[in-house]
């Protein structure tokens, strides 16, 4: 099976990525919150930052270039294919990494609507 030009971009992705991004990354790997979760995980045509395939739930950690009418469209496409969406600014993963990742295990247990 030959490489696409999607998981091309998200091997460049998982290399470059912000330091909000390492740090959650480093919080939820080798499934600390009792999850699996992937990092830069394509679902097309979209990447999501971090994705837990089998609860169905996409992690985003953004920058200020973020909250637009394309994620809202990016959402939505998600919700569409049956994703739930969190989204977390940059400086919220760094300054309070405790709370994302409460927010992140009470949708693991169904318990947190993830609409952004």
């Amino acid at each position: 099976m030959a490489s696409t030009g999607i998981h091309d971009r998200a091997r460049r992705l998982r290399r470059d990525s912000t330091d909000a991004e390492r740090a959650l990354w480093h919080a939820l790997r080798r499934n600390a919150l009792g999850a699996n979760f992937r990092r830069q995980h394509p679902i097309p045509p979209y990447i999501a930052d971090f994705a837990c395939v089998e609860a169905r739930i996409v992690v985003e950690v953004d920058g200020g270039q973020h909250g637009g009418p394309r994620d809202t469209t990016r959402d939505a496409a998600m919700r569409a294919a049956g994703w739930r969406v969190l989204r977390f600014w940059n400086d919220e993963v760094l300054r309070n990494r405790a709370g994302v990742l409460t927010r992140i295990q009470e949708a693991l247990a169904g318990g947190l609507e993830t609409d952004g």
